[in-house]
């Protein structure tokens, strides 16, 4: 595929818009850079070949296409007179040969590092949306990226765009194409860029949801297993930047909590069985992002038939333990969903009990990069909502790891022991008593002498109200 991973890596790591370069099928096959012109003269003398030549300005246009994949020409093209006008002309003339290859030139030109240029393409912005409901799926493809990287250098093209129609002329494209996964991906990827502008919240996002997009996306979010994750990928952070919004109700009248769950599901199955397709990092993370977004929205009584199986804690499990070594980060976020569901639901946290899920996160907390600190909410989660499991966590091996959270030296993490220990002794001497054998009383006194506010409050709380009369009948 023409995309650069590293650019959906990119964009799994942060918010950004990035261009894309649609490439020839000859291009892909040769993988070589396209030779461009020599100089300034050399395109000028293009532009005038391609205006006065009759049967071989195609061939003409073709050489200027290459010539503008160099940004120093591109600004030496837009200077001159009336030639975005000229491609224009072309482009909605009747020779199909040249309209492809004005497309191609407007597609070098809106991938142009130079902020000046994507203003410059304006005039050819409504004939671009008109194509979108062509015939040519490949010409449609080439207008979709065209002004998917027109947006993110020209507020100006890109609120003419939204009123000269993008958002429903995208929305029918999707509708129309979908057993074209190229066009749906090359739309996937416009809307992204609409959806990360500044003044999206605004502009954007409400009249996204008030079309019929959010339904489309989810109606192609499945990956294809012979396309590949690509357009499920480009539709999953569509779906995600509409459930950082205030839409989060309208997707999830829709469905899409259930939908993105059941995705993540299947593919912790296929990630707990080591079948790690290529790439698939890239889709996971918007979805987890979309999950936990829908989840904290979720009223708690509909949440476990929002999710629609409790199992997608194994899931989350699974992508924990998978991408812990080599995309930390990502571990997180699946840590932070869980997060998020077992705050909501009681059901989730009883899951995690059933499906013998505690063992594999007690031994997660040793690991830092937030890791371990979000494992620990996950566990505090359970002993408050399933009181009556504090004694089986406990025999899980639970009181040994406090153990050693309880010295380290992030404040959080011993705060939040000190939370999961309460919640384990309270109303339960034989836990109290076991606390006390693995020495627990001493390294309270340690907290207590050697920190202060909440932290010393809670140490100081548990040694004289649960654990300092274990001590002695221990000592006795």
């Amino acid at each position: 595929m023409f995309v650069p991973i590293a650019l959906r890596q990119a964009r799994r790591d942060r918010q950004l818009v990035s261009k894309r370069l649609l490439l020839t099928e000859d291009e892909e096959q040769r993988e070589v850079t396209m030779d461009t012109a020599s100089g300034q003269q050399d395109l000028v003398d293009l532009l005038c070949k391609v205006q006065h030549s009759g049967p071989e300005r195609g061939t003409h246009l073709k050489a200027l296409s290459k010539a503008l994949r160099d940004p120093s020409e591109q600004l030496t093209f837009i200077k001159q007179e009336n030639s975005v006008n000229l491609l224009v002309s072309l482009l909605t003339g009747s020779n199909a040969q040249c309209r492809l290859h004005a497309a191609r030139c407007l597609h070098e030109l809106s991938h142009s590092p130079h902020t000046n240029v994507a203003p410059a393409c304006l005039p050819a912005t409504p004939y671009l949306l008109t194509f979108l409901s062509g015939q040519s799926t490949k010409f449609t493809e080439l207008c979709l990226y065209t002004l998917g990287n027109l947006f993110p250098d020209s507020d100006v093209v890109k609120d003419k765009l939204l009123a000269q129609g993008i958002i429903p002329a995208l929305a029918n494209c999707i509708e129309n194409q979908k057993h074209n996964l190229a066009v749906v991906e090359a739309a996937a990827f416009s809307l992204t860029q609409l959806l990360q502008a500044k003044d999206a919240a605004e502009k954007i996002i409400p009249k996204v949801l008030a079309s019929s997009l959010p339904s489309q996306l989810l109606s192609v979010l499945n990956p294809d297993p012979n396309f590949g994750l690509a357009p499920a990928i480009e539709c999953a952070w569509c779906l995600h930047y509409l459930a950082c919004s205030d839409g989060n109700g309208e997707l999830l009248a829709l469905g899409a909590l259930s939908h993105c769950s059941s995705l993540l599901m299947s593919l912790g199955g296929a990630v707990a069985e080591g079948n790690k397709e290529e790439g698939m990092e890239l889709l996971v993370c918007p979805l987890l992002r979309c999950v936990g977004n829908l989840v904290s929205c979720c009223p708690v009584d509909s949440l476990s038939t929002q999710v629609g199986d409790v199992r997608l804690v194994a899931a989350l499990c699974a992508f924990i333990k998978a991408y812990l070594h080599t995309q930390p980060a990502l571990a997180r976020e699946s840590a932070w969903v869980l997060n998020n569901l077992t705050a909501h639901s009681t059901d989730f946290c009883s899951a995690l009990l059933t499906l013998n899920l505690v063992p594999g996160l007690i031994q997660l907390l040793p690991f830092s990069q937030g890791i371990n600190t979000m494992i620990l909410r996950v566990l505090a989660n359970v002993t408050h909502k399933k009181k009556e499991s504090c004694l089986q966590l406990a025999q899980l091996g639970l009181l040994s790891t406090l153990c050693a959270t309880l010295k380290m030296a992030d404040q959080e993490m011993v705060t939040l022991s000190l939370e999961i220990l309460f919640m384990l002794v309270i109303g339960r001497p034989q836990v109290a008593d076991e606390f006390v054998r693995l020495s627990g009383v001493s390294l309270l006194e340690a907290i207590q002498y050697n920190s202060e506010g909440e932290m010393r409050r809670r140490a100081a709380y548990l040694l004289e109200h649960h654990l300092l009369s274990h001590s002695a009948d221990c000592t006795v």
